[in-house]
């Protein structure tokens, strides 16, 4: 209870969408994967700052090592259902595809992203696109529609969209692992793009990419 009790302590500093000591936190469960947990338990936390830390916390450590979540995936499917804050959307769309799922996990999970394309936030849809591609990884029927979803959002998304379509067409086509997207990357963008910086988040979106 105390472990529980000062993990969440360190996630409550910040405002909504503040990274606080979510490095730190994540930093935590590589050197401690039985906390993980715990830091997903954050998830349902009824301040929205600190699920959105525990999801950053929760993406950052499973980008190193994805093996963590999957003792828990079915609470990141369930978690989806519901997520209605953008960071706990972009961050469990870039964790789900993370860990094995079954052909029923996977069309759930993708049903969900789907429905995440809609959004109105740049991010989430962009990692919603990033979420389906990782999907066919555990499902290869998936491929056609989301290589047609690609082709599609990466001439008519957003700026975000169409850099984040174009390197996924290229790596999957070549039959190369897909890029490696951390919580780092939506903090440069500093939240969804306004007309007056979509140019500069696209930039900042591939110099952010980095490959596995």
């Amino acid at each position: 209870m105390a472990e529980s009790k000062s993990i969440r302590e360190m996630l409550v500093p910040g405002k909504r969408l503040d990274a606080g000591r979510a490095c730190e936190v994540g930093a935590l469960l590589l050197k401690n994967p039985r906390k993980t947990g715990r830091v997903l338990a954050c998830l349902w936390d009824e301040t929205p700052g600190v699920a959105n830390r525990a999801a950053d916390a929760l993406e950052r450590a499973s980008c190193r090592r994805p093996e963590i979540l999957a003792s828990w995936k079915d609470a990141l499917l369930d978690r989806m259902l519901d997520a209605s804050e953008n960071k706990l959307r972009w961050n469990l769309a870039l964790m789900i595809f993370r860990t094995p799922l079954s052909k029923a996990e996977t069309e759930r999970a993708a049903a969900i992203l789907r429905s995440w394309l809609d959004d109105q936030s740049s991010i989430v849809k962009t990692s919603a696109m990033h979420g389906l591609a990782g999907l066919t990884r555990w499902d290869p029927s998936l491929l056609p529609e989301v290589m047609d979803m690609l082709r599609l959002l990466s001439r008519s998304g957003t700026p975000a969209m169409r850099a984040r379509g174009r390197i996924l067409l290229k790596q999957m086509e070549a039959g190369k692992k897909l890029p490696v997207v951390t919580g780092a990357l939506h903090e440069n963008l500093g939240g969804d793009a306004n007309p007056s910086t979509t140019r500069t988040a696209a930039r900042k979106t591939l110099q952010a990419l980095r490959y596995g």
